[in-house]
């Protein structure tokens, strides 16, 4: 018979508990769960999004209802736990439900301090700690012209205050000392916080001693020891938390400021185990995520009789996203007479950085703004490494040092494998390589969903994303600089595109003796980029040098990892017919494909070709007349769109029939990089054109126009160029933009980089400004296409020329 195992508290900890036991053991135990909210488990983290209306209680839910069914577990919701018989062994409820146990798991978390002091039992006056208490501020922010007071000025209190002004409420933030989050600030990063909350219209009383809560039935008022009074329609205290341990106390259990466990999380009563804020581990109770998932680990180990697993407490550090602004710190950041401390501020930037040495060994950070490399200064900390070496650019991050290039991608490959990424949820970068690896994951939701890493308060997300990009490879670039173009000339990008215009070089040879080549045959980067901006300044007069382009552009297939290769069909706006479903139906079965998938660009993928199978399913494909879709080109990739007005409620304009007139325009484009559109049929934005490269926005009154954005590894909302009010419109400025991003871009360089280093004003100043030049880009764009737009699936799969396989849509 399966041993019976008892569960007392609902939250994170506990329950992760669980899971890291079903993992191990999963049919070892029969498991009932108490918990006192009537919901599953959610994370407490994200009730901030929530009081902000950013997320619903569904979202943040870690473990629904239906997660208890699959796993066999019994679900006691809305049932605080009284007493336990330790004796007999038995869990009793106030509403007495009993539950026998062979083991028995307390996570009863903590309370919120409730400031001793008059009034503070009135209604109005509340926690920020459950659902309850976010539904009870809802309900106050209801209340037109609602004041609310806050009490305490750490984590808590500034997100509750921060979702009370999201609501509505005029927010006054009352904080007893100098500085707001003291535990994790130092002054000077406490005062940008404090200034950038200001700025949002947050109010702040500081080293304010609150000495009463004011009201007859219902809070009116707050009354301060120096005699200020102000008015209150609901009183949020955040001052901190206490360990939870009455329930241990009144059945026996040692408890101290928490319940004291040992290193393998038992309690003095060998069956009864504790985890989570309720703890006291050698002589320190714990407020923080990662080290309750720590705890839960271990607890687990031993609950499934593996017995090998040990908790010896935790180094901390802390890294969060306080509405909107990234911070962390970790150990002794305010130092002494005997630490150095390493500055570097930028209030312009909103940025702060403080380091602390001793000995040349770091033993506490704080950073305000700019927070990718936190991680690595914990691990320095926590290995007590010897800094003398890389002293002089430590401030400047991990980056920067030696020739380790730059970007998030190089910082997360020099991590170790036990370098924690998500301190929420005490996931490490080994986790996340395994899980990418051996569970095929590709996305951000993929990660999140199976190791939770970002899925708390997000500030771990660019390291996410990055060592997503890391181990999958992918086609990434950052922004260039303003240097050689490679290592084979002195000559930047622009220089050289100046002087292919010029001196009218229609050659890579002839470009190449211009600028005196130090190497004669070019590398791998320079050719491809000499190639398109000979490409593109000379469309009807160079001829394409298919062997200075990348692999896959060559194959015109993506190679994959396994060494085959994927076969995309273009399809038009994201609208397919029968007819061409019939054929790429058939075609998967007659070569065997191995996956079929629906890519984010709503077209179908066909994954597994070899390379000698290409021309024939291209061949195939063409007589039902689908084209490349080019997803494997530095070019245009898809016009993502909606059904627009033609079928949704809605729609304000066809947005389909313009995502298509786009796409048979655009086709075949050679740009610096990948390009994509996408145009949505209302402001409700279904398409997401608010971060591609160029996305249209229909409105009531013609259609919006974005441009500059960016869904990868480094994610960019759109910047509003315009409106304009026809389908012609939408097409003339399209090419333009298009057509200016390809006459200026650096080869590599995403059309959100391009943006950011040229500036909008100047792209409004070519595109909207200035209707001559804008007609004239639009002009040049169109009489390149002329020579662009031939599907290269037919050349190779007839083996001769290719040939225009639909015509451009004319502009105007």
């Amino acid at each position: 018979m399966k041993e019976k195992l008892v569960l007392i508290g609902n939250g994170m900890a506990g329950v992760r508990a669980l899971e890291e036991l079903l993992k191990l053991s999963p049919e070892q135990y029969d498991i009932s769960v108490f918990g006192g909210e009537p919901y599953g488990n959610y994370n407490r983290i994200l009730l901030s999004p929530v009081l902000a209306g950013e997320k619903t209680i569904e979202e943040i839910m870690i473990n629904d209802e239906q997660w208890y069914a699959d796993n066999g577990i019994t679900l006691h919701k809305g049932k605080w736990v009284e007493d336990v018989n330790r004796a007999k062994r038995i869990v009793c409820a106030s509403d007495g439900t009993e539950e026998k146990y062979d083991r028995l798991i307390i996570a009863t978390g903590s309370h919120p301090f409730i400031i001793p002091i008059p009034g503070n039992e009135l209604d109005g006056v509340i926690a920020f700690r459950d659902i309850a208490d976010v539904d009870t501020m809802l309900e106050a922010a209801k209340k037109k012209n609602g004041k609310a007071v806050v009490i305490g000025g750490g984590l808590l209190g500034l997100e509750a205050a921060n979702g009370l002004m999201k609501q509505g409420m005029d927010v006054t933030v009352v904080h007893l000392m100098d500085t707001l989050m003291e535990r994790q600030l130092d002054k000077p990063a406490g005062a940008l916080l404090k200034a950038s909350l200001e700025e949002k219209g947050m109010k702040f009383l500081m080293e304010a001693q609150t000495e009463a809560v004011l009201g007859k039935d219902k809070v009116e008022a707050v009354r301060f020891r120096d005699g200020l009074e102000i008015p209150a329609d609901i009183v949020v205290m955040a001052v901190g938390i206490k360990p939870n341990i009455e329930l241990a106390e009144k059945i026996g259990l040692h408890c101290e400021r928490g319940i004291v466990v040992n290193d393998t999380l038992q309690t003095f009563d060998p069956r009864i185990y504790s985890v989570g804020e309720c703890v006291q581990h050698r002589g320190t109770t714990y407020g923080l995520v990662a080290p309750l998932f720590e705890q839960a680990k271990v607890c687990a180990n031993h609950l499934a009789h593996l017995g090998i697993a040990r908790y010896e407490g935790s180094v901390t550090s802390t890294k969060l996203k306080v509405t909107g602004i990234d911070l962390f710190s970790a150990g002794d950041f305010h130092g002494d007479e005997h630490t150095e401390e390493l500055v570097l501020q930028d209030p312009g930037r909103g940025i702060y950085k403080k380091v602390v040495l001793r000995d040349n060994r770091i033993i506490g950070a704080v950073m305000y703004g700019d927070t990718i490399d936190g991680t690595w200064y914990f691990e320095l900390l926590r290995d007590n490494t010897d800094v003398s070496d890389i002293r002089d650019n430590l401030l400047f991050g991990q980056a920067h040092l030696g020739d380790s290039g730059h970007g998030d991608d190089n910082r997360v490959a020099a991590m170790a494998a036990t370098a924690e990424i998500c301190g929420c949820n005490g996931v490490c970068k080994g986790d996340i390589v395994d899980a990418i690896t051996r569970k095929n994951l590709f996305t951000l939701d993929d990660v999140r969903a199976h190791t939770k890493a970002s899925s708390s308060c997000g500030s771990c997300t660019g390291l996410v994303e990055a060592l997503l990009a890391h181990t999958l490879g992918g086609d990434y670039s950052e922004s260039p600089a303003k240097k050689p173009l490679c290592g084979c000339t002195e000559f930047t990008h622009d220089e050289i595109r100046a002087g292919i215009r010029e001196h009218e070089l229609k050659d890579i040879p002839s470009t190449q003796q211009f600028f005196e080549w130090k190497t004669p045959d070019g590398c791998a980067k320079c050719r491809p980029a000499l190639n398109y901006y000979l490409l593109c300044q000379w469309p009807g007069e160079f001829e394409d040098d298919s062997q200075s382009r990348f692999i896959n552009e060559r194959a015109h297939a993506n190679i994959q990892k396994d060494a085959t290769y994927s076969v995309i069909p273009r399809m038009w706006g994201g609208g397919t017919s029968p007819k061409e479903l019939r054929a790429i139906a058939d075609a998967a079965e007659k070569y065997n494909i191995k996956t079929v998938h629906v890519t984010g660009g709503q077209r179908i993928a066909l994954y597994g070709l070899k390379k000698d199978e290409l021309p024939k399913i291209w061949g195939e494909l063409n007589e039902a007349g689908l084209v490349s879709g080019h997803a494997y080109g530095k070019a245009l990739r898809t016009v993502k769109t909606c059904v627009g007005r033609e079928w949704c409620r809605f729609g304000t304009q066809d947005s389909t029939q313009m995502g298509i007139d786009l796409e048979k325009m655009t086709w075949g484009s050679w740009t610096p990089h990948k390009y994509k559109m996408a145009v949505s049929g209302c402001p409700r934005n279904c398409a997401e054109a608010t971060i591609k490269d160029l996305g249209v926005v229909c409105v009531d009154s013609g259609y919006e126009l974005h441009v500059g954005g960016n869904g990868g590894i480094k994610v960019r909302a759109t910047d509003f160029l315009c409106t304009v009010k026809t389908p012609e419109d939408v097409k003339e400025y399209a090419a333009a933009y298009m057509q200016l991003y390809r006459e200026e871009a650096h080869y590599l360089e995403r059309t959100a980089p391009w943006l950011e280093r040229v500036g909008l004003s100047y792209v409004k100043e070519k595109i909207v400004e200035d209707d001559e030049g804008r007609k004239a880009l639009a002009e040049r764009f169109l009489y390149a296409q002329k020579f662009a737009q031939d599907d290269p699936w037919a050349e190779r799969a007839k083996g001769g020329e290719a040939h225009e396989f639909t015509p451009i849509t004319q502009v105007g």
